[in-house]
């Protein structure tokens, strides 16, 4: 019989236990979801790192590493493997496209691992192992022929395999562009051997006929023990990154971290509210059907039989509810994980295998366990006293008057403003709750929408405003003199660059010096404004500048990598940049005795003549797409949050707004005996749901603000993005806060011209 009254039961609150069962879905599934993307990923660069040797430290010099050197290096207590290591960018000849052209002496480290084709053949004279995804974007198959391009010199070679490296996990031409955009870049390895009978004119460049300016190295040394050995070793002074420094390592691991840090704020809401709306609706349906208890008291079950009945509703419900969220959670993961999705675009990886974090069931059963408590709490308060006391409609409790209602101010409020003020007082938990899902609301609007803001303002000030050029010229910095870089400058009227890397205390930076009198480039403060450069001083990138603790007026000592050289300039102000760097201008570096060599011209111009100093080009435009599919992303997770918040809004107010009527009924029915007519009666109910959504937006307001910086700061703080909130998001996220309420108060006003007054006033005073 009980079963069959379960069922009855189900299907009668449908409308409830469905609202219950998909907020738990939801906050299940995103709860799950945000856990499986970051474990997985974390799983899975694991994976990668491990199959192709992934290095702990990379090691510069401007002079080229020779045998001996690896062979002391190898000699070192601490290292386990190591090889020198090339990697220069290409052009791929008849396209206009580039290749990161890869040779590793030692392929257990930093190495590669064929998907298809050949195995790597260290000794093969003319074979290309090719990224598998740089030529399914361009159609080309094993057997291809393909020549490469560098400094006027040409490798031809035949495309024996297909790869994946950990090396080029994300394959960027260079930092500028944001995504990887296989149609025009990729990667590709070729042997030791095929280089040296290939270009023997380049290694002549170089002593000892060495190409190496790099040393990829496995050890389990923390850097400073590391850095200490090395000189030691070779001495000399060289440019030591850790893995954690390296642009793939860092980048990939911020993925981890943001999933890490957006796994721990949105799933809390979300589960939060599926726990409060488990809480509100139980406790209503339980008083809805105190009768029916009464009734089988009066029959002879027992308390502990009734008891078991009714919290198997929850359980029930948490049960299906999570069994759909895990569901939900890996289709998330899956959303997010998978070769087709935004994030295969930017990470290169070996499998897209979804993973759960072992912690995460845990904590499913004890929501489980919870809910079904809540249950259990709902019901058993229905079951003390007599199967009497049972059948008599719920009463809502007996309240005090409060201190606040015999004061003059009070008792001068109106009738409608004292009647909701008493509620609110009375019934201070249902008064937080409904205002704890104003603020969600509010929050995520404000967030989602803000983020938007301060994107767009970044595009502008960064890609419309500070980068006035059209085309990037890259230079052979190696064998160009500054002279013949000037003279090229100047034939396409651009303005220059020169980057050399420095370092600033244990930690390394990029120094840039520029020459500006065409207006190419112009720099960002940290206001967003643009700026020129000045002579007096340094100016430093923001996260340099929090690294160091440096202000404007202070004092920065830097030594170039490969020299012992130190310099002091002055920081004349502190600038938003897109990398970690120290700019300062020609007149400012000569002053200090700085030397450079020039890499980069920035112009106007489209059309670049060939020359053998000239490396490649890079339009601006080409960088702007690399962002258009990080935007596209963006604009889809501002949707899914307005989406959400605005289902948030709706579920949580409506029942608390449900909650608050069934509390109220016999007061309402009151009214309704003494004259009240329903839109009365209706607008005493909205307003009080009007009252806490103002005082929730502005709690909200500046929660969401907090929020996003904090967001901004966690997840986008190599891009140095200033928050911007437009007035629009303001007003936006006010009146989608406000119709929410709105509507959801009209809906519950509704149900008072069902009330029966006859019933409502037969209980007990």
């Amino acid at each position: 019989m009980l079963i069959k009254k379960l069922f009855r039961t189900l299907w009668h609150y449908k409308a409830q236990f469905i609202s219950m069962v998909l907020m738990i879905a939801l906050g299940v599934g995103v709860f799950l979801g945000f856990n499986i993307e970051w474990y997985s990923l974390e799983k899975n660069l694991t994976e990668i790192y491990e199959a192709t040797g992934y290095s702990d430290y990379r090691v510069y010099a401007e002079k080229a590493f020779s045998e001996e050197d690896l062979q002391k290096v190898l000699e070192i207590d601490g290292v386990e493997d190591a090889t020198r290591y090339l990697s220069v960018v290409t052009a791929v000849k008849g396209t206009e496209d580039t290749l990161a052209m890869t040779v590793v002496e030692n392929p257990k480290v930093s190495g590669l691992l064929v998907t298809s084709g050949e195995a790597y053949d260290p000794e093969s004279e003319d074979g290309i192992w090719l990224s598998d995804r740089y030529a399914a974007a361009n159609g080309i198959q094993l057997g291809d022929s393909m020549s490469l391009t560098y400094k006027m010199i040409e490798v031809t070679g035949t495309v024996k395999g297909l790869v994946k490296s950990s090396e080029y996990l994300i394959c960027l031409p260079d930092e500028t562009q944001m995504m990887p955009d296989y149609n025009s870049h990729g990667f590709g390895f070729i042997s030791p051997k095929m280089m040296d009978n290939a270009i023997p004119a380049m290694a002549r460049m170089f002593t000892g006929g060495s190409l190496y300016m790099q040393l990829n190295v496995k050890s389990s040394l923390e850097k400073a023990d590391f850095v200490e050995k090395l000189d030691k070793a070779l001495g000399r002074t060289l440019l030591v990154l850790s893995r954690d420094e390296s642009f793939t390592w860092s980048e990939a691991q911020g993925e981890v971290d943001e999933g890490k840090t957006m796994g721990s704020i949105l799933p809390v809401l979300f589960l939060a509210i599926a726990i409060l709306t488990m809480v509100t609706t139980m406790h209503r349906i339980t008083a809805s059907e105190k009768r029916q208890i009464g009734t089988m008291k009066a029959l002879g079950f027992r308390n502990r039989r009734i008891l078991i009945h009714y919290t198997s509703y929850a359980l029930i419900i948490g049960l299906i509810g999570s069994l759909l969220g895990m569901a939900i959670g890996y289709g998330l993961g899956l959303f997010i994980l998978n070769p087709d999705s935004a994030m295969a675009t930017y990470l290169d990886m070996l499998h897209w295998t979804l993973y759960a974090p072992p912690f995460s069931w845990l904590v499913i059963i004890l929501i489980n366990v919870f809910l079904t408590l809540i249950g259990f709490l709902s019901v058993r308060k229905m079951l003390q006293g007599t199967a009497a006391d049972a059948l008599r409609p719920y009463t809502p409790k007996r309240m005090k008057h409060l201190a606040v209602e015999e004061t003059k101010r009070f008792k001068a409020l109106g009738f409608g403003i004292k009647w909701n003020l008493r509620d609110l007082l009375r019934h201070k938990s249902r008064s937080w709750m409904t205002l704890f899902g104003v603020v969600g609301c509010m929050v995520l609007l404000v967030g989602g929408m803000g983020m938007k803001d301060t994107l767009n303002s970044f595009m502008d000030v960064f890609f419309d405003q500070a980068n006035n050029y059209t085309t990037k010229i890259n230079l052979d910095a190696e064998n160009i003199t500054n002279e013949e870089a000037l003279a090229l400058a100047e034939k396409y009227n651009g303005d220059w660059v020169a980057q050399r890397s420095v370092q600033i205390g244990d930690k390394g930076y990029t120094l840039e010096v520029y020459e500006i009198t065409h207006d190419r480039i112009r720099f960002a403060d940290q206001d967003m404004n643009v700026i020129a450069l000045t002579d007096d001083g340094a100016y430093i990138g923001e996260r340099v500048a929090q690294t160091h603790g440096l202000a404007a007026g202070d004092s920065l000592t830097f030594s170039p990598y490969g020299t012992d050289e130190s310099y002091t300039v002055r920081v004349a102000g502190i600038c938003k940049c897109l990398s970690e760097s120290v700019m300062m201008t020609r007149a400012c570096a000569e002053s200090a005795g700085i030397s450079y060599t020039v890499n980069a011209v920035f112009t106007d111009e489209t059309e670049v003549e060939t020359d053998k100093h000239i490396l490649n080009t890079q339009s601006k435009q080409s960088i702007m797409d690399s962002f258009g599919t990080f935007i596209d992303l963006m604009d889809k997770m501002i949707w899914l949050l307005v989406i959400a918040a605005v289902a948030l809004g709706i579920v949580v107010l409506y029942n608390l707004g449900v909650m608050s009527y069934t509390e109220r009924y016999r007061e309402m029915a009151t009214l309704k005996v003494v004259g009240f007519k329903n839109s009365k009666i209706g607008r005493l109910l909205i307003s009080q749901n009007l009252w806490l959504t103002v005082i929730g937006i502005l709690i909200g307001l500046p929660a969401g603000v907090g929020v996003l910086q904090y967001l901004l700061t966690a997840l986008a703080s190599e891009y140095e993005m200033k928050l911007t909130l437009g007035p629009a998001t303001y007003l936006l996220s006010i009146l989608l806060t406000f119709g929410v309420s709105l509507i959801v108060g009209l809906m519950v006003a509704r149900k008072n011209r069902s009330i029966d007054m006859v019933a409502a006033l037969k209980t007990e005073e």
